[in-house]
């Protein structure tokens, strides 16, 4: 199973701290954002290979950061050529583009890189093992405003998933999706011409909602917490949190 980190965003939201440096690299601590997540995921035995995709603006700043790093498996870093927010390819492209340079045929943990999740990836992978089908996460979410900001799946008594709605305005469930997702190799066909047959290229939930449409997935219900940071306020709390000083 490879380990595909989307890392090509701008994280404009967070102004001059990431201007000109990667949010996934920012430290919590003694660590990274992105470093706390691959300390967890390394240890995961199915996990063979860590492939982080970029943008040719930031791909300098992981090349000399991959140089620092002791994993047991290793680490791929891919550039995916854009230099602004404005021609950015999107979540779903980067993830294609990566399948193609890479001919990727494996299954594939499909990540986020701006979230601290207070839980072990190896619960989700061994979920979709007895499963035995590509997955999701889910998480309860009773506010009504942030269901209707995130993507929304209705589920079976098995957590097999029935419908999927991205940012709808009458949620019909209080399952939210965060951006972690298994997509097995028997899938890849789909996922390889998602975009071509009217799949949204940007959000990587599109892809779930695409896929949800045209496979059998099973959600896997988060067993603690994440903290997703996504502006100064909430990068700054979760170094309040997670972390000893800002530094």
């Amino acid at each position: 199973m490879k380990n595909i980190v989307i890392a090509a965003g701008y994280a404009t939201r967070l102004g001059e701290l990431t201007k000109n440096f990667p949010k996934p690299l920012l430290k919590i601590g003694d660590n990274t954002i992105l470093g706390r997540m691959l300390d967890d995921i390394d240890k995961i035995p199915e996990i063979d290979e860590h492939i982080i995709i970029t943008n040719h603006k930031f791909a300098p700043i992981f090349d000399e950061w991959v140089n620092t790093l002791h994993y047991s498996k290793p680490v791929t870093i891919m550039d995916d050529g854009t230099e602004t927010n404005e021609t950015r390819l999107g979540a779903v492209c980067d993830l294609l583009f990566a399948m193609d340079k890479l001919d990727i045929e494996d299954d594939m943990l499909v990540v986020a890189a701006d979230n601290i999740l207070e839980f072990s990836f190896k619960e989700f992978v061994d979920f979709a093992k007895e499963k035995g089908t590509s997955c999701i996460m889910c998480h309860e979410q009773p506010s009504i405003e942030k269901l209707q900001r995130t993507g929304v799946i209705v589920v079976d008594e098995n957590m097999k998933v029935l419908n999927m709605e991205e940012k709808p305005q009458a949620p019909k469930s209080t399952w939210a999706v965060p951006p972690f997702y298994i997509y097995l190799k028997k899938d890849l066909d789909l996922v390889r011409h998602s975009v071509e047959n009217g799949c949204g290229k940007d959000a990587p939930g599109n892809l779930a909602h695409y896929m949800v449409g045209h496979t059998t997935m099973h959600a896997w219900p988060m067993s603690a917490g994440r903290f997703d940071i996504g502006s100064l306020d909430t990068y700054y709390e979760a170094v309040d949190k997670y972390g000893k000083d800002r530094s």
